[in-house]
Order: structure tokens, then C-alpha cells, then sequence
């Protein structure tokens, strides 16, 4: 929160809010954590490298020991303690949509790696629990005449990808991927997410309790436009994957503008055909 005369805007984030909800995460939920080890570890076996010095920022670190053992975990605080080139490779777990400064953390794990360093960042993105977010909102409206922060806005592929560019890694790719796990009705749904670790804790949420009626007709809207054929609640996880070299003299560069030795049309086969002014 701001001070008195302080002209910074409050943070998104409750770091204290979020610290509680991600000691209540439960083993039995955390499949999306699962299945972002296993994102990390088929990325990982496409790159011809080695790595030798490796940290896992993470708020699940039991998770990811089982498969890279000889990392280092390191705690999702805004002050990453990751020193300066200790690293050949960072990856950054599930925690980069809970930063109150993403660019930053970006940078922080740039700073880390050496010269040629990869860091893999995979985080939930935009289209994330859209259905219940747009359940609640509707519902809300109705019910309290209001809307209230109830579910954190998660960035989009694009500005995700626009990141790693800001953050100075070389060689920028930004991919997805779309899970669907569907729930019997909205309690078993919110009840993953707190064993998730990933209920709200956002700094405007609100500070009472709300409305039974507000979850029960929430229910109804979720039920009506989004249902399967059996009745099942379907939820929808955007998984990003960032990727990004710490940049380096060895590193492929693009050409100038108008370097090329060779003409396209001729690679081609084909007849060039000039453009009308």
C-alpha cells in the first residue's frame, strides 16, 4: 500500500495475502504445476545443452526437487535471491502472474544467468478461468449492484512475449497451451483453486465476506453459457511459456536491410515481378 503523499499506486498484488494462500496449497491439486514440469522438461530436451547451474523460482519447490535435484529453489518474493551470473539456466514457475512487476522479475532472472544462459518462464495467461470470471462479474452486477476484483487479470500471449524483449533476452519466443478440467458445480471449483494456492489475493479485493446469493446465481450463468453435455463446469488454464537467451556475441544476429548476396526469386525459381508504383 502507499504512504500518505506517495504518488504510486497501490500494489495489484497482496504479497502477504498471496503468502498464506500458498501455504495452504495442497499435493492432490497442483496438476497444473504438473503439467508445467512437464512443458519445462520437453523444452529442456529440445535445447543441445547441458546445463550445470540451475534455479527453479517456484512456490511448489517439493514438486519440481523430484526432477532437477540438483537445483536451487528460490522463493517467489519481488527480490528474487538469484546472484548476478550464477546461473546457465533459470526457470520461472507458475509464479510470474502473481508479480506485482513482471517486466522485472524478467529482468532479475536475465541478470542471473551468464553469457548464452536460457531462462524458461511458464505462468498462467489472459484466457485463465475467463468463464468464471465472467460468471462472477455477471452475477455480482445483478446481485450487489457492483463489481469487485475477483479473479487477477492475466496478461496476454502477446504482451507476455513483448516482455522478454523489455526484460533484453535474446531470441524471444512466446508459446501456449490450453487445459480444460471440468468440475461438478462452483464449490468444487474454488476449492481447487485455494488448494492451488491461486485464490485471490489481490490488494483490492473485497475485505468481507460476500453474499451467499452472489455465488449461487453465479452458478446459474456459469452453468447456462458454459455447461457441458453432462453437466459438468468446465475450466479453462492458459499456460505461456517464455523463453529467452541472455545475450551473447555467439548468438545468430538478423542481417541488415538490404545485405543479402543472393536474390529471392532466384532461390525460388521463379520470375520476379516488379510492383506497380
Amino acid at each position: 500500500m502507499t504512504t500518505p503523499g506517495s504518488s504510486l499506486p497501490p500494489a495489484l498484488v497482496d504479497r502477504t495475502a498471496l503468502a498464506a494462500r500458498r501455504a495452504r496449497m495442497r499435493d492432490a491439486a497442483l496438476f497444473l504445476h504438473h503439467a508445467a514440469l512437464d512443458e519445462v522438461q520437453d523444452r529442456l530436451s529440445l535445447v543441445n545443452r547441458t546445463f550445470t547451474d540451475m534455479a527453479v523460482v517456484t512456490p511448489a519447490p517439493a514438486l519440481w526437487a523430484g526432477s532437477f535435484p540438483m537445483a536451487r529453489f528460490v522463493a517467489e518474493d519481488e527480490m528474487l535471491d538469484l546472484a548476478p551470473q550464477s546461473c546457465d539456466l533459470v526457470v520461472h514457475a507458475m509464479a510470474l502472474h502473481w508479480a506485482n512487476d513482471a517486466v522485472g522479475q524478467l529482468i532479475q532472472c536475465r541478470r542471473a544467468l551468464r553469457p548464452d544462459g536460457l531462462l524458461l518462464a511458464i505462468c498462467f495467461g489472459g484466457q485463465t478461468l475467463h468463464q468464471l470470471r465472467a460468471a462472477l462479474a455477471e452475477a455480482e452486477a445483478q446481485v450487489s449492484g457492483g463489481i469487485s476484483p475477483r479473479v487477477a487479470p492475466m496478461a496476454e500471449i502477446r504482451d507476455l512475449g513483448a516482455l522478454l524483449q523489455r526484460a533484453g533476452l535474446a531470441l524471444p519466443v512466446a508459446d501456449s497451451l490450453t487445459l480444460t478440467a471440468e468440475y461438478r458445480d462452483l464449490p468444487h471449483l474454488m476449492r481447487d483453486l485455494r488448494q492451488m494456492g491461486e485464490a485471490n489475493a489481490l490488494s483490492a479485493r473485497l475485505r468481507h465476506p460476500t453474499q451467499r446469493a452472489v455465488f449461487e446465481r453465479a452458478e446459474e450463468i456459469y452453468a447456462a453459457h458454459f455447461a457441458t453435455p453432462d453437466n459438468r463446469l468446465p475450466a479453462t488454464f492458459e499456460l505461456i511459456c517464455l523463453t529467452g537467451w541472455a545475450p551473447d556475441d555467439s548468438q545468430p544476429k538478423p542481417l541488415r536491410p538490404g545485405s543479402a548476396s543472393a536474390r529471392l526469386a532466384a532461390a525460388l525459381g521463379t520470375s520476379e515481378t516488379p510492383l506497380p508504383d
